[in-house]
């Protein structure tokens, strides 16, 4: 067996597929860099990410499969399922067999329907960002909003607050992943947090600016007084709202 490891980004995937169809290997494996573990009984090839690979293969894809067929590969990759990598190869395996028609519509295909229930995964979490994430004002004029999202999904919910936030500067951090989007009102950026200010997120408070602490407080006594403790129900309170998500909730917090 081969196995060809790269750096974990999709140009990376996408340029090590490209390398599996120009060398014609056979018995294959794609894994990123993170989980790559050597064996006696594979050889293992390092892939150098290359755009122009990567952009062959994108092409070829979207002129199959549409854009719409991209999408869901970009989505299949970015739920981060420890399959992902075997599932795509398949899936676009069995595209390059049958170059005619767009083989993502063929659910009999056990990797295109498992392709179709990490899009679902994927997307359904894209929106729950988009509802939930609440944004804090820091001493600095920042609005600053960090995530822990089951699927890597904060580059698909940039348009959505650049375009809802577009006077506003303000930074979404992925405390999960550790990066984040800063929009400076002109351009995105992504962005990485060294060691210091992940230490200073432990005790965010701190950096509030004093309206937003201001405006919590009044908010949490203004849930506290319209919320009727006689008929709470928090069966179905969870049943609407996840409790994984109330940590976005401002009402949720006690300051």
């Amino acid at each position: 067996m081969t196995i060809l490891f790269y750096d974990s980004t999709f140009d990376g995937f996408l340029t090590a597929v490209f390398e599996v169809f120009e060398f014609k290997y056979q018995d294959v494996q794609i894994v990123h860099a993170d989980t790559f573990q050597n064996s006696f009984f594979a050889e293992p090839i390092q892939i150098i990410t290359n755009q122009e690979k990567a952009e062959r293969v994108l092409k070829r894809l979207e002129k199959q499969l549409e854009k719409s067929g991209v999408q869901d590969i970009l989505y299949t990759f970015l739920s981060e399922a420890p399959t992902r990598e075997s599932i795509l190869l398949q899936a676009i395996s069995y595209a390059i067999e049958n170059s005619k028609k767009n083989v993502l519509k063929d659910y009999s295909n056990p990797a295109v329907l498992q392709i179709s229930k990490f899009v679902k995964s994927v997307n359904r979490e894209r929106h729950r960002m988009k509802a939930f994430i609440r944004f804090e004002l820091l001493k600095d004029g920042i609005y600053f909003a960090e995530i822990f999202p089951d699927f890597d999904v904060l580059t698909l919910i940039i348009t959505h607050f650049k375009n809802r936030y577009q006077d506003q500067k303000w930074l979404i951090y992925d405390g999960k992943r550790g990066y984040g989007v800063y929009y400076d009102l002109e351009n995105v950026e992504i962005i990485s947090f060294d060691q210091e200010a992940q230490n200073n997120l432990k005790n965010k408070e701190n950096l509030f600016d004093a309206k937003e602490v201001e405006y919590q407080k009044l908010w949490i006594e203004y849930f506290d007084h319209t919320n009727i403790k006689e008929r709470k129900n928090t069966k179905l309170h969870v049943q609407h709202v996840r409790k994984r998500y109330w940590k976005y909730l401002t009402e949720k917090k006690k300051l």
